[in-house]
């Protein structure tokens, strides 16, 4: 999953305030904080905007984490998200994006099409993240993100700053704070489900039966600006960190370095006019390689086929265990990999 990946949302009511966004609400104008539906409202403008896509974008490093011992850089990690949300008549808010994810050279940020593995010295094929489309559609519940499969629990949004009310539910209430005319956000997510690249079809790119990806934001956006609804979008800068498992494409299944931990620090942003959130040498890259991912189809789909790496792997890379049945191949009518080993279908280096 991307820096500015998708949502799953679930049915919800408007319910009494939490003690954050009543915090905010202390002034008069503007939104009701103390609303679930102004706070959705108030999402949508922040991660994506209304009327027409944006385009963000997220940069950085990610490092090795390898028991005790200090972090080492690898390679960066750099993306783009182009977004766009609407309400629809029954009351929902409906999100949709297309994304990118690719692995660069820390000196020069170029894409990397080899990656030489310092731990298992071994090169291997870059495997480049493409999700063709991703759509939610977001109650006045905070949302709980369905990932894995059966006897997976869903992922809660925000676990730690949302709490339920006293019929167990979560209204769609965020941790906003305020200084002066600065609007701060922050938004995690935390998993923890069945790997879909399984160490049975794919044992050297599987890191176990689990993985444990999660993402954290913490967005700056201006109060003036979020509040004012002849706005469609509002601009935002955000700090972004990620840890999760090897990705699958290092092929650290198996060794001694199997249970390391990869971590992220990243910028991101969005609501610069047209491409401009999106740094140069990436969008060269894709207007070269993948055009299309920095535009929106029609329609409103729910729809999450490609929602993260490992979901992705799996569908563009064949098992590497021949007598494993591949019956998750990427469908016929979802896009493939412009660039990176999903293009290639695994056929080596």
């Amino acid at each position: 999953m991307s820096a500015l990946g998708g949502l799953a949302g679930g049915l919800g009511s408007t319910l009494s305030p939490s003690p954050a966004a009543a915090a905010v609400n202390n002034r008069s104008g503007g939104l009701d904080w103390s609303d679930p539906k102004d706070n959705l409202w108030a999402f949508g403008k922040i991660w994506a905007g209304y009327d027409e896509p944006v385009i963000g974008s997220f940069y950085g490093l990610l490092y090795a984490r390898i028991g005790n011992k200090r972090m080492i850089p690898l390679f960066g990690y750099e993306g783009t998200g182009c977004l766009q949300c609407k309400w629809d008549p029954d009351g929902f808010l409906n999100i949709k994006s297309r994304e990118t994810g690719y692995f660069t050279d820390l000196e020069t940020g170029e894409p990397l099409k080899h990656w030489y593995n310092p731990f298992t010295e071994e090169t291997v094929e870059v495997y480049d993240f493409y999700n063709d489309l991703l759509g939610g559609r977001l109650g006045t519940q905070i949302p709980k993100f369905a990932m894995g499969g059966a006897g997976d629990s869903p992922t809660l949004m925000n676990e730690g700053t949302v709490f339920p009310d006293e019929n167990g539910e979560y209204p769609f209430l965020l941790p906003f704070e305020q200084y002066g005319e600065d609007l701060l956000l922050s938004w995690d997510y935390t998993h923890e489900y069945t790997n879909p690249v399984t160490p049975e079809g794919w044992p050297k790119s599987s890191t176990g039966k689990t993985i444990t990806p999660s993402e954290h934001f913490l967005f700056y956006v201006d109060r003036n600006e979020v509040e004012d609804r002849s706005i469609p979008a509002a601009r935002f800068r955000a700090e972004f960190s990620r840890q999760c498992n090897w990705w699958p494409f290092m092929k650290m299944g198996g060794s001694k370095y199997q249970d390391g931990v990869l971590i992220g620090r990243m910028f991101s942003q969005k609501g610069l006019p047209g491409t401009q959130s999106v740094r140069p040498k990436l969008l060269n890259y894709i207007e070269k390689h993948a055009p299309e991912y920095l535009t929106l189809p029609d329609g409103w789909p729910i729809q999450n086929h490609r929602v993260g790496t490992w979901e992705s792997y799996r569908q563009d890379i064949p098992p590497e265990n021949p007598d494993y049945e591949w019956t998750t191949q990427r469908r016929d009518d979802i896009l493939a990999p412009p660039t990176g080993s999903g293009s290639t279908a695994g056929k080596g280096l």
